[in-house]
C-alpha cells in the first residue's frame, strides 16, 4: 500500500474507496434512489408556466392582476374561435356560427357571456370569443378545454377552416408542446451520452457506470427540486425542468470522465484498485469541487434577478450541479472500484504497464503552440472576435406567440386569420384599472390613444371604489407596435390627475417581462463576472491568470452568441431571440466554460512548481487534453439535444450553449489559454509565491 493511499484511510476518500465502506455508500444511494424516485415523478405536478407569475410584484401589469378581486377577474382566459371561407361565408355558415355560439354558452367553465359571432367586413371570416375560467393554474386544463371547443367548431363545418386562437389557444399549444417533454428529452440525452462514451472509452461496458450514476443524480436532483417547489415556494417551469435534465446529465458525466481518467492512470501505479481510487479521488476531487462550486456560485447569482422565472432558475440549476457533484464523488467511485479492472475491457490498465506516450497528440499540439505562442493567441483572438460580430444582428426583444413555437400550430394559424380580417389584438385586450371617480377621464384618455380600437373600449365597471375597463389593440397583441401602444396608453392614463391608473393585460405582461429581462441582464452580467473572478483568484492564488481566463471565456461568449445569431437568422429562419437568451448564455458559458480552464490550469499550476510555467503548460495540456475534450463533447452534445424540442427559446439556448462549449473546449482551452500561458510565463501567477519561485526554462 502506498503512503498516499494510506493517508486517505479513515477520511472521505477512504470511505468511498474502502473495501467494506464502499458497500455502505452504495447501499445508502440505493435506498436514497428508491425514496427519491417517487418524489421525482411528482415534479411535473408543481410546474407553473403562466407569464404573469414571472414578473415581480411591483410590475405595473402584475399590480393589475393583484387588484383583480376588487375589480374584475383578470384570470379569465379568452379563446377566439376563428372561421374562414375564402369565397365568402354562406347562409349555412352563418347558421352554423349561431348554433356554435349557443353550444359554447352552455359550457360550465365560462367567465362571462360568449361574444359573437362577429363577421369580418369582407364577409369571408367570423369569430366567437369565449372567456374561460380554468382556475388559478390553467396550464393542465387548457388542452382539454380547447380540444372540446375545436371539436364543436369543426363539426359539420362544411368546408370552412376553423382555428382556436387567443391566449387559450396559445397556452393549449404550449401545453401540447411540452407534454411528455421530460421523457423524450431524457431518452435522447441518454442516447447521446452513450454514443459519446462508447467512442471515448472504446469499451462495451464502462459507459454503463457513468450513465447509471448520472441517472441517479438526476432522480435525486428532481426530488430535491420537487420538495423545494412543494414546501419552499420555488417556482419550477417546463423550461427549467428540461434544462435541469440536460445540465445534470452533462455535468455528472463530465465529472465521471475526469475521475475515470485519473483512476485509469493510478491503476498502472497501484496493484490494489482501492488504493488507486483513493489516490485518484484525492487528486481529482479538488478540481471537480472547484468547478462545481464556480458553476453553483454563478447560477445562484440569478437570485438577484427581478424576473421571477430567472430568479427561480438559479436554485433549480444549482441543486442540479450540487447533486451531480455529490453523487459522482461518492456513488460513482464506489461503483467503479467495486467492478474491478475488467470494466475497462478490452483495454484494461494493468499494474506496472507504461503510461500514455509522452509524445502523444496533445503533447505535439502543446509543442506546436510553444513555437509561436504570441502569434497563436493573437490569431485565435482575431478569429473569435470576427465571430462575435454576428451580435450586430442580435434582436433580443422577445419572441411573439408565433415565433415561440417551431412548426405549424393551430393558435398561430388562427392568429394569422385574425390579423387578415379583424383588429389583430382581439381576444387579448389591455386592461386599465383606475379610481372610480376618474373613470370617465381615464376612458377618454384610452379612446384618444393611437393604436386602440375605439369601438372596443368598454365602459368602466365600478368595483369597490375602482373602475375597470378593457380595450382591443389594432395591431397583433405580441408585436412591437402593440407594445408601443401600451406605452402610449400608459402615458395617457398616467397623465390623468389623481386617477392612479394602471395598464395590464397579456400584452402589457409580455412588455414588462422583456424590460425586466433587459434590466436583469445589465445588472447580473457584471455580478457573475465578479463572482467567478473572485473564485478563480482564490483557487489559483493569482490576479493575472484569473483575468486572462475570464477574458477568454467572455471572448468565447461573444463568439458563441454572434455565431448563433447568424445561424438563427440565416439557417433556422428565426426573426429574433428570446429576451433572456444573452443572460442565460453568459451564465452557462461562464459557469461551465470556466470549468475546463480550471481543470487545465490546476494541473498546470501543479506542474509549474517543479518544471516552470512554460513546460508545465505543455505537460498540463498533454495530461488533460483528451479527457477535457471528451467532457466538452458530452456537455455540448447534451445541450444540443435541446434543439430537438418545439420551443424556440429552448432551441436557441441549447444551440448557443453547445456552440459556446465547443469553442471553449476546442479553441479556448486547447489553443488560446495555452498560448497565453506560454507567452506570459511565470507572470501568470503574479503576485503569488509561485510567480517568485517558479523556474523558467
Amino acid at each position: 500500500m502506498s503512503p498516499t493511499a494510506h493517508a486517505g484511510r479513515g477520511s472521505f476518500v477512504g470511505l468511498v474507496a474502502g473495501r467494506r465502506t464502499r458497500w455502505v455508500v452504495l447501499g445508502f444511494w440505493l435506498i436514497a434512489a428508491i425514496a427519491a424516485a417517487g418524489l421525482a415523478g411528482r415534479l411535473g405536478s408543481v410546474q407553473r408556466d403562466d407569464a404573469a407569475a414571472a414578473l415581480p410584484a411591483d410590475a405595473e401589469s402584475t399590480q393589475v392582476v393583484l387588484l383583480a378581486p376588487s375589480t374584475a377577474d383578470t384570470e379569465a382566459l379568452p379563446a377566439v374561435v376563428v372561421y374562414e371561407r375564402s369565397g365568402g361565408l354562406v347562409d349555412a355558415d352563418r347558421a352554423k356560427l349561431t348554433a356554435d355560439a349557443r353550444l359554447f354558452a352552455q359550457r360550465g367553465d365560462l367567465d362571462g357571456a360568449v361574444v359573437g359571432p362577429t363577421l369580418s367586413a369582407d364577409g369571408t371570416a367570423a369569430q366567437i370569443v369565449l372567456s374561460l375560467d380554468l382556475g388559478p393554474d390553467p396550464f393542465e386544463r387548457v388542452g382539454d378545454a380547447v380540444a372540446t371547443i375545436r371539436q364543436v367548431a369543426r363539426a359539420d363545418a362544411g368546408g370552412m377552416t376553423v382555428h382556436v386562437a387567443g391566449p387559450a389557444g396559445s397556452l393549449a399549444d404550449q401545453s401540447a408542446a411540452v407534454s411528455g417533454i421530460d421523457t423524450r428529452l431524457l431518452l435522447v440525452t441518454i442516447a447521446v451520452v452513450i454514443a459519446i462514451l462508447l467512442v471515448t472509452y472504446r469499451s462495451p461496458v464502462l459507459w454503463l457506470l457513468p450513465v447509471l450514476s448520472a441517472g441517479l443524480a438526476l432522480v435525486a436532483a428532481q426530488a430535491v427540486v420537487y420538495l423545494l417547489a412543494r414546501y419552499a415556494n420555488l417556482a419550477v417551469t417546463a423550461d427549467s425542468s428540461a434544462i435541469l435534465t440536460i445540465l445534470v446529465f452533462g455535468a455528472a458525466t463530465d465529472y465521471a470522465l475526469l475521475i475515470v481518467a485519473r483512476y485509469r492512470e493510478e491503476l498502472r501505479r497501484h496493484e490494489d484498485r482501492n488504493d488507486a481510487m483513493a489516490v485518484a479521488l484525492r487528486r481529482s476531487a479538488p478540481a471537480i469541487i472547484a468547478s462545481a462550486g464556480t458553476a453553483v456560485a454563478a447560477m445562484l447569482c440569478l437570485l438577484l434577478a427581478d424576473l421571477n422565472s430567472t430568479r427561480n432558475l438559479g436554485p433549480v440549476l444549482a441543486v442540479g450541479v450540487l447533486t451531480g457533484l455529490v453523487v459522482m464523488l461518492t456513488a460513482f467511485p464506489a461503483l467503479l472500484v467495486s467492478t474491478g479492472r475488467w470494466v475497462f475491457w478490452p483495454a484494461r490498465p494493468r499494474y506496472g504497464s507504461p503510461a500514455a506516450d509522452a509524445s502523444g497528440r496533445w503533447t505535439r499540439i502543446g509543442r506546436s503552440i510553444a513555437r509561436r505562442p504570441r502569434l497563436t493567441w493573437l490569431a485565435t483572438t482575431f478569429a473569435l472576435g470576427a465571430m462575435a460580430l454576428g451580435i450586430i444582428q442580435l434582436d433580443a426583444s422577445g419572441l411573439s406567440s408565433q415565433e415561440s413555437f417551431r412548426g405549424s400550430h393551430d393558435s398561430v394559424l388562427g392568429a394569422q386569420v385574425l390579423n387578415r380580417h379583424f383588429a389583430a389584438g382581439v381576444g387579448t385586450p389591455i386592461m386599465v384599472v383606475s379610481r372610480a371617480d376618474r373613470a370617465d377621464e381615464v376612458r377618454a384618455a384610452v379612446l384618444g390613444t393611437r393604436g386602440v380600437d375605439a369601438g372596443s373600449v368598454t365602459p368602466g365597471e365600478i368595483h369597490g371604489g375602482r373602475a375597470y375597463l378593457k380595450a382591443t389593440l389594432i395591431e397583433p397583441a405580441d408585436s412591437q407596435a402593440a407594445y408601443d401602444t401600451v406605452d402610449r396608453v400608459r402615458g395617457a392614463v398616467h397623465a390623468v390627475a389623481r386617477a392612479d391608473a394602471l395598464v395590464g393585460g397579456d400584452t402589457a405582461i409580455q412588455l414588462d417581462i422583456q424590460r425586466t429581462a433587459r434590466a436583469d441582464r445589465n445588472i447580473l452580467l457584471p455580478i457573475v463576472f465578479a463572482v467567478v473572478f473572485t473564485i478563480l483568484v482564490l483557487l489559483l492564488r493569482s490576479l493575472v491568470a484569473p483575468l486572462l481566463l475570464i477574458g477568454t471565456v467572455v471572448l468565447s461568449f461573444g463568439a458563441a452568441l454572434g455565431a448563433s445569431v447568424l445561424v438563427f437568422r440565416h439557417v433556422f429562419g428565426f426573426s429574433g431571440e428570446d429576451s433572456s437568451l444573452p443572460l442565460y448564455l453568459f451564465v452557462f458559458l461562464v459557469a461551465l466554460g470556466v470549468d475546463y480552464n480550471i481543470f487545465l490550469m490546476t494541473r498546470v499550476r501543479e506542474e509549474a512548481a517543479r518544471h516552470g510555467t512554460r513546460p508545465a503548460t505543455v505537460l498540463g495540456l498533454a495530461a488533460t487534453g483528451g479527457v477535457i475534450t471528451s467532457a466538452g463533447l458530452v456537455l455540448a452534445g447534451t445541450f444540443a439535444v435541446l434543439t430537438t424540442l418545439p420551443l424556440t427559446m429552448i432551441v436557441q439556448l441549447g444551440f448557443a450553449v453547445a456552440i459556446g462549449i465547443l469553442l471553449d473546449t476546442v479553441v479556448v482551452r486547447s489553443v488560446l489559454v495555452p498560448a497565453l500561458s506560454l507567452d506570459v510565463g511565470r507572470h501568470l501567477w503574479w503576485p503569488s509565491r509561485l510567480f517568485r519561485e517558479s523556474a523558467e526554462p
